[in-house]
């Protein structure tokens, strides 16, 4: 029987006075299937890494996970700052993930962590709920976002382990049917043991040959804006966007969806 371990966050969007947004995916309850069987091996603890440098331990601040040998040791936050909403560019890239301390900005990441005596693999999906949507707004036709589409791209996968490493979908994922889940990720047998990452986008300073995706937050003067956790500055990164249909209606108010992260173990 395949066992699955969900990872549930709340992605909200809020509109100022019709002009600027904030989007975020924040934390919140997360959930696993019971597991069977006749022996329960419990694995050593893992904390989360640098996506770039998985060799160092980094502090991305608190996430949601699950437990177990197999198991979502964190999940970034998705944050889409704050953006005027002109003419027909409704395309907002995601804030890179900050983090305390020396390690700089990175492309958001889940980390996966594979301790079970006998790995059979595991695949990694993702899901949308619902749409962004606020049940306030009196027009009940309008209490979504119609179209609305978040997209993921540039994914990689990266360790300090000696593992086979999973094979990531490197095409853009498109969360355009809602309630489908979308692989992102897939370790076959013997695969993906130890602690993994599977990041989208990264920075120029990464060593593994990827493309850089971030680039810097500024105001209207032109002046560097700083992320509000790590008192650093705000970086955008590409690979994960929001896209918003110039007909969809926008009310100033408070939006949101929810997200759902899927690993699987295969038989």
């Amino acid at each position: 029987m395949k066992k699955r371990f969900f990872v549930s966050v709340t992605s909200g969007l809020l509109i100022w006075l019709g002009t600027l947004f904030f989007i975020s995916i924040g934390e919140a309850e997360s959930k696993s299937l019971d597991q069977s069987g006749s022996v329960n091996v419990v694995g050593g603890e893992s904390f989360p890494v640098d996506p770039e440098n998985p060799d160092d331990i980094a502090d991305p601040g608190e996430g949601p996970s699950t437990d177990g040998p197999l198991r979502i040791d964190y999940v970034s936050s998705l944050d889409f700052g704050r953006a005027k909403l002109i003419g027909a560019n409704r395309t907002y890239p995601v804030l890179a993930q900050q983090f305390l301390g020396d390690t700089g900005p990175r492309g958001s990441y889940i980390q996966i962590t594979d301790q079970r005596t006998v790995s059979t693999g595991w695949t990694l999906q993702v899901k949308q709920n619902h749409q962004f949507r606020n049940t306030v707004i009196q027009e009940a036709s309008e209490q979504e976002l119609s179209g609305a589409v978040l997209s993921l791209d540039k994914g990689w996968a990266n360790s300090s382990g000696n593992s086979g490493s999973p094979t990531v979908t490197r095409e853009t994922i498109a969360l355009n049917s809602i309630g489908t889940a979308y692989e992102l990720a897939t370790a076959t047998a013997g695969n993906g043991r130890g602690v993994w990452t599977i990041a989208f986008g990264a920075s120029e300073t990464n060593s593994n040959n990827m493309e850089n995706t971030l680039s810097p937050v500024v105001d209207a003067a032109g002046n560097a804006v700083r992320d509000e956790f790590s008192g650093k500055p705000a970086y955008h990164n590409s690979a994960i966007s929001l896209t918003i249909p110039t007909a969809t209606k926008i009310y100033p108010v408070q939006y949101a969806t929810e997200i759902t992260w899927i690993l699987a173990e295969l038989p």
